[in-house]
């Protein structure tokens, strides 16, 4: 099962300069939950956005550079080879756009945090279209936090 995880603000940013443009305590938490154990498939500039690779799960990163390397990531050059090396079970992806984009038609469940704000960013997703919500748990502003839902959604199949 591929699950695409992310937070995305109502404008559809999901960064800015290599980071999140917000810091949301109970989302890092949520993400560590979920991907605890699992691999997660990510491109370079996600690997690179970590002070150091998440303890307790693989890092699959999707490269086009043939000569990058780095302790603690598997390295791979297409998606195919990525979902290969993750094997059978759960695989998340956990960003960034490009990579999103790449897995979106292969996915079947989303994790998305809904970050009710409209920050400035230099990376964007398109809005999931397609998709049944099951799930949602709203949290509203606190602290100078923006209010935010927890939403589960599967792939429609026709």
């Amino acid at each position: 099962m591929i699950v695409l995880i992310l937070a995305r603000a109502t404008n559809g940013v999901i960064g800015r300069d290599g980071g999140l443009p917000w810091h949301l305590p109970a989302d890092l938490k949520r993400f560590k939950a979920l991907t605890m154990g699992r691999p997660m498939i990510m491109g370079r500039k996600t690997f690179d956005s970590f002070p150091a690779p998440l303890p307790g799960r693989r890092h699959i990163v999707l490269t086009r550079d043939r000569d990058w390397q780095a302790a603690g990531a598997e390295i791979v050059h297409d998606r195919d080879a990525a979902l290969a090396l993750a094997g059978e079970g759960e695989v998340f992806v956990i960003g960034g756009a490009e990579i999103f984009d790449m897995f979106r038609d292969r996915a079947d469940r989303l994790e998305l945090t809904e970050v009710e704000a409209a920050p400035e960013g230099d990376t964007i997703v398109a809005p999931f279209h397609g998709w049944r919500e099951v799930a949602r748990k709203h949290h509203p502003a606190q602290d100078g936090r923006p209010a935010y839902s927890f939403v589960t959604l599967l792939r429609q199949r026709f």
